[in-house]
């Protein structure tokens, strides 16, 4: 389309102004207003890829949820509140009518029993406090929602006009497959922000021997030039426009109508390119589908939008200020301005190779705000600083102000990263150190799996919503913006080898970000979550891939736990209130899938006494469950979901107990934990053989307790264990498949039955043993380890078994 066309969308016969967007008559989709169909988006000839078989159950195709929450009802919120206090009154009443009132009327007599009432009412204490907090944060999430008021966007444009912070996406990837690592590359190169640098961390071996693995790494390695060149065609036309805009004089500070209508085609030009973009996008899964249509096409859907107004602001012949018409112009160009690039820290030898995400992101900021060589050395390339010119191996790694991690399986919506920075830079919030949406499931879930996960997912981001009322947010790493001076005040450096090691984020658990959580509130930094949905995560689609994530989030609470409690003692010793909400909800964030596994356990596996159950205690639960079920409903998915999550919740029973016994093992130990990655298996993860077991013998202990329950009388018991046992049976078919099930744990007795082959000593040197190494001798110095005669050479030019290709042990961030 040519900048000069005639005036006004009414009187111009090449441009079609809809109520579903703008288009051109010259290129006309086959879908209507220009949007794909779902599935259809192949490149034209392309074969299309085939898609995972969706399940009955699964989920239907379906738009994600609204950004902005609804606000809550007066009803709903008085609603919550008496949930909350009838719980405490039924818990008291229970407790009163268990406890004290036995002991009054029978006093202390049978130690037996009385062993029994503890121990329950003990586990059911713990399990009611967590139903508890979960309906506090709900609570605080209802409040947030009918407070919350979205930002105009033009006041947006004008704060980021004067003051355009700096800001760095880092992006930690470990055997990711190419096509999920490019989406969640394209979704931080089309935010809609200035200047935006993307690195993309690889963390893969850097000299992989596995044919695919290879292959894998130099797609991933290729996919910033490929999007950058992609963005480069829009970047350049935008760019040329705006320095028209901007280079003209104003005298009254109003546009030209010339102006408004190229400003206007711009805007045309952009959504149709847009639309290209999302109809050519190869679909392999509904997350695919999000991109397409959420990203492309929800960017596309707002720049039609932009045109349409102004094309109305031609026909009513209104006068649009030249500053707004200067912010519209640079909204263009900005949302096309990205510098990517990657970085594989394996790749230097005095950089931290150590297992986990959070050692792959303090490699790369350790390195920001120095200019540095690559430097060929006896142990390997290092890094240097260096204040040489520009040359082979010389790098300048800027550093900026803000930080945004985004996990590699993620992708944000266009407006993620100018909101939450607006909403840093804006006066009052100068301490909020990390501030993040918390992510949401993509829609459209093709796995009964999947789908229950996704239910989960986007409950907890309810649960996050209200943690930020009571100031008891934590750092979720999928996705956050952080503030570079909050990472430097937490930083701890160490030196290994005469080499600093630099700790932003701690890696002493996998939850890394919980315990950065922790270390940021103890230097009186802030955390925050935005109350929008502007991010969304991949969900694990088979039960052997969700596995390997539950088992994270289940370990290393209780390790935080003890900082955290030293944290509040110091506070209250120095005189500053801790509200007793934000000590509640994050001590139950860290320590409830604890204490809620082994309750769990309990309950199932011990025969209580039939008179500890009581119909009080059962009615404490049930304002928990039917809130549940209500924002169950509100989210779109249905309310007898409940029960389906409770099953999904005995099946992880064992994971979670698991993660439990590790944080344990870890406090005795004092040493880290990586996850082992478990065997594929015909386009799934293989479920470890000891958590299916373990879900076949919670249903056989089930069903024997029923039979003992109904000879002993004990009905309560037989009723509580005859629900598990068909639900875990249910799970087991629903959620891993009784095929599966077989195949999995016939795949892990191969494994622990497996002899590793043995690795044949590499051949003897021909050096004599006197014979001087003369590198090492220079580098390390003649009174070394490795000086002539140690016979120590092999240890100088070891590396660790991940710089050999060995993956096994790696932590998947």
């Amino acid at each position: 389309m040519s900048l000069n066309a005639a005036s006004g969308a009414a009187a111009r016969p090449d441009v079609e102004v809809t109520p579903g967007g703008v288009s051109d008559e010259a290129n006309v989709d086959d879908a209507p207003n220009g949007e794909t169909q779902r599935g259809k988006g192949y490149a034209k000839g392309a074969k299309a890829p085939k898609r995972r078989r969706r399940q009955w159950g699964s989920e239907r195709p379906r738009p994600p949820l609204d950004i902005q929450e609804k606000p809550a009802s007066t009803a709903a919120t008085w609603l919550g509140g008496l949930g909350i206090v009838f719980t405490v009154i039924a818990l008291c009443v229970y407790l009163a009518q268990t406890v004290i009132s036995r002991v009054i009327d029978y006093g202390i007599q049978d130690s037996h029993f009385w062993f029994q009432t503890i121990l329950y009412v003990g586990i059911m204490a713990m399990l009611i406090f967590s139903a508890y907090c979960y309906l506090l944060a709900r609570q605080g999430a209802l409040y947030r929602s009918r407070t919350h008021v979205r930002v105009p966007r033009a006041e947006i444009d004008a704060a980021m006009g004067a003051s355009r912070p700096s800001l760095t996406v880092l992006v930690p990837s470990y055997a990711e497959e190419p096509s999920v690592v490019r989406a969640t590359l394209l979704s931080a190169a089309l935010q809609e922000y200035p200047g935006t640098r993307i690195v993309l961390l690889l963390d893969d071996p850097p000299t992989p021997k596995d044919d695919e693995a290879r292959v894998s790494l130099e797609q991933c390695r290729a996919l910033p030039t490929e999007i950058m060149d992609l963005l480069r065609v829009p970047f350049k036309r935008f760019s040329t426009s705006l320095d028209v805009y901007e280079t003209a004089t104003r005298i009254d500070g109003k546009s030209s109508p010339d102006e408004v209508r190229n400003l206007a085609l711009d805007y045309v030009w952009g959504a149709q390119w847009l639309r290209e973009q999302a109809a050519s996008y190869t679909r392999e899964s509904h997350a695919d589908d999000f991109l397409a249509e959420e990203v492309f096409g929800g960017l596309a859907g707002d720049f039609e939008v932009t045109a349409r107004a102004l094309f109305r602001s031609l026909d009513e012949r209104a006068n649009l200020p030249a500053e707004r018409l200067k912010q519209l112009g640079r909204r263009l160009v900005w949302t096309f301005d990205a510098d990517l690039s990657s970085f594989e820290r394996k790749a230097y030898a005095h950089l931290p190779h150590d297992a986990n995400k959070a050692m792959n992101l303090n490699a790369y900021m350790g390195l920001m705000g120095r200019r540095v060589q690559a430097v060929q050395t006896k142990i390997g390339v290092v890094l240097r600083d260096t204040t040489a010119p520009d040359g082979p191996g010389v790098m300048d790694i800027p550093d900026t102000e803000f930080i945004l991690t985004l996990d590699a399986d993620s992708v944000l919506l266009r407006e993620y990263c100018l909101r939450l920075i607006h909403h840093m830079e804006t006066s009052g919030n100068e301490r909020v150190g990390v501030i993040q949406t918390p992510y949401s499931a993509f829609r459209g879930a093709e796995t009964r799996l999947e789908r229950i996960a996704g239910a989960t997912t986007d409950i907890q981001h309810i649960l996050h919503q209200g943690l930020s009322y009571y100031d008891a947010t934590f750092w979720v790493g999928a996705n956050a913006v952080i503030r570079k001076s909050a990472l430097n005040d937490i930083v701890e450096v160490s030196y290994v080898a005469g080499q600093p090691v630099y700790r932003y984020v701690q890696d002493r658990t996998v939850i890394e970000d919980t315990e950065s959580s922790i270390d940021l509130i103890a230097k009186d930094w802030t955390l925050f979550n935005y109350p929008e949905r502007l991010s969304y995560s991949a969900t694990p689609p088979d039960f052997g891939s969700l596995v390997v994530q539950r088992a994270r989030w289940a370990n290393g609470g209780l390790l935080i736990l003890p900082k955290f409690l030293r944290y509040v003692r110091r506070e209250r010793k120095a005189g500053r209130r801790v509200p007793r909400a934000s000590v509640a909800l994050r001590f139950n964030y860290m320590a409830s899938i604890s204490w809620a596994s082994v309750g769990l356990v309990l309950l199932l596996a011990f025969p209580f006494d039939d008179r500890l159950l009581s119909p009080v205690i059962v009615a404490a639960a049930l304002p928990y469950f039917l809130a549940m079920s209500s924002d169950f409903k509100r989210l779109g998915y249905k309310r007898t979901d409940i029960f389906r999550v409770y099953a999904f919740n005995l099946l992880l029973l064992p994971v979670n107990l698991a993660g439990t016994l590790k944080s344990l093992q870890q406090a005795a130990a004092k040493s880290k934990i990586a996850f082992a990655r478990t065997p594929k298996v015909a386009n799934r993860t293989a479920t470890p053989a000891l958590y299916v077991v373990a879900a076949y013998l919670i249903a056989a202990w089930s069903i024997y307790t029923v039979a003992n329950g109904v000879l002993a009388e004990n009905w309560s018991n037989s009723a509580f264990a005859l629900f598990n046992g068909l639900l875990t049976l249910y799970a087991i078919f629903a959620f891993i498949g009784f095929r599966n099930s077989i195949i999995d744990v016939f795949v892990g007795v191969a494994h622990w039955v497996k002899v590793p082959a043995k690795v044949r000593p590499a051949p003897a040197d021909s050096e004599q043993p006197n014979e001087i190494d003369w590198e090492a001798v220079l580098y390390f110095g003649p009174d070394c380890d490795h000086a002539p005669g140690e016979q120590r050479a092999t240890a100088v030019t070891s590396v660790p078994s991940e710089r050999r290709g060995d993956t096994r042990a790696h932590h998947r961030g």
